[in-house]
């Protein structure tokens, strides 16, 4: 059993972190303010070579696995880019999974080597205004009309689909009371973000302002059959494959938003003077900072358990929900401190400890809510009854 990352780990994670120190604190706190897409460091990360990191090697991506990915999304996060960061490349890193697993030789050859070179850029439908988690009661609907078919229907809560060109959708291909179980009927497409049939409505929320999140108005999308992902009827099982590693994903950033926010309130702590004493001193500033760290070194651990597991192709659906929850609990508590640790002055937008607290919160809520975590893992391994 070794704990610490390989050689060639180390060097994915320093030199994702060269890129990211291109793009200081200014940068962040001016996209925080102006909302404007990252372009510039998404372009960094995609000619560095990054975006396809978990790709196949066959078509253009480095042939490594969620672990390396969960390095990069934690490099960026931890670089003080934050939520902001990590979200502009985030869905690129894991969603193209499916199509891996499950595409067929033409898709992946179609599909794939734009998304890694960055020429595609893709969004996620999933969540739905009435169906929020429960993703088998979802609404939006594909009729087929010979090679092709309509969709129709709405998704909330959609990162980057402001500038995407692909959608990657699950709808219902089979009515739910047609269904023996509500997992059934459910389609996997990856195709074209035509905005003539879908409306694209961004949603002000309270923070990672320069990563859009929205709302989709589809009305009588045509979709072709070829950009239907695997068999009409399974979608459920593919997208528990983009599923796992984007709790990874979400794990390994809210552990490095969390460390970075730590690391400033340690820093504060030690530079600010009170009392002719460094605040740092006292031990009601430091015990909660030694916490902090524990927390977020454990929850880190977990992260990779879950990657490691994944990438062995062992089940890992435990691991990867613990991932996320442990990280985000971990970074919440750090990010609160950080702000807590720096007096008045963490509420100051100058000092970025309010920034990190607000975009900490995305992680607390998505993907999935901490307690249907806490339900699946009573339920998956505990062996209690469902309790929804």
């Amino acid at each position: 059993m070794n704990f610490e990352l390989s050689e060639d780990q180390v060097a994915i994670r320093e030199a994702v972190a060269d890129i990211c120190r291109e793009f200081g604190d200014d940068y962040w706190l001016e996209r925080d303010r102006d909302g404007a897409f990252p372009e510039a460091f998404v372009k960094a990360i995609v000619d560095g070579g990054w975006l396809g990191v978990a790709m196949p090697e066959a078509y253009g991506g480095a042939g490594l696995g969620i672990t390396e990915a969960a390095i990069v999304a934690h490099a960026i996060a931890r670089s003080g880019a934050g939520m902001s960061g990590a979200s502009a490349i985030h869905l690129n890193l894991f969603g193209p999974n499916p199509i891996v697993v499950f595409g067929n030789d033409e898709q992946k050859q179609r599909l794939l080597p734009p998304l890694i070179a960055g020429r595609d850029r893709a969004c996620f439908g999933v969540t739905e205004p009435d169906a929020g988690l429960n993703t088998t009661r979802l609404r939006t609907r594909a009729v087929r009309d010979g090679d092709n078919y309509v969709i129709t229907g709405r998704k909330m809560w959609t990162s980057t689909a402001q500038t995407a060109n692909k959608i990657l959708l699950i709808v219902r291909t089979t009515p739910l009371e047609e269904c023996f179980k509500p997992t059934e009927g459910l389609s996997l497409f990856y195709t074209d973000l035509d905005r003539e049939r879908i409306e694209v409505r961004e949603i002000e929320k309270m923070g990672r302002k320069a990563v859009d999140s929205n709302a989709l108005f589809i009305d009588e999308l045509v979709v072709p059959v070829t950009d239907r992902i695997g068999e009409e009827g399974a979608g459920w099982r593919y997208l528990l494959h983009g599923l796992n590693p984007e709790r990874i994903l979400i794990g390994a950033e809210a552990v490095g938003l969390g460390q970075v926010a730590l690391e400033r309130a340690a820093r504060y702590a030690r530079e600010r003077v009170v009392f002719d004493r460094p605040i740092g001193k006292n031990q009601a500033i430091q015990h909660p900072l030694a916490e902090n760290w524990m927390q977020l070194e454990a929850a880190h651990l977990m992260v990779h358990k879950a990657a490691s597991r994944y990438d062995a192709g062992q089940p890992c659906g435990a691991e990867a929900n613990a991932a996320k929850f442990l990280g985000s609990e971990a970074g919440l508590a750090a990010c609160q401190r950080a702000v807590l640790t720096h007096g008045g002055m963490g509420y100051a937008r100058e000092y970025h400890v309010e920034r990190y607290l607000r975009e900490m919160m995305i992680p607390v809520i998505a993907p999935v809510s901490q307690e249907l975590i806490k339900s699946y893992i009573a339920e998956q391994v505990l062996g209690q009854e469902k309790s929804y």
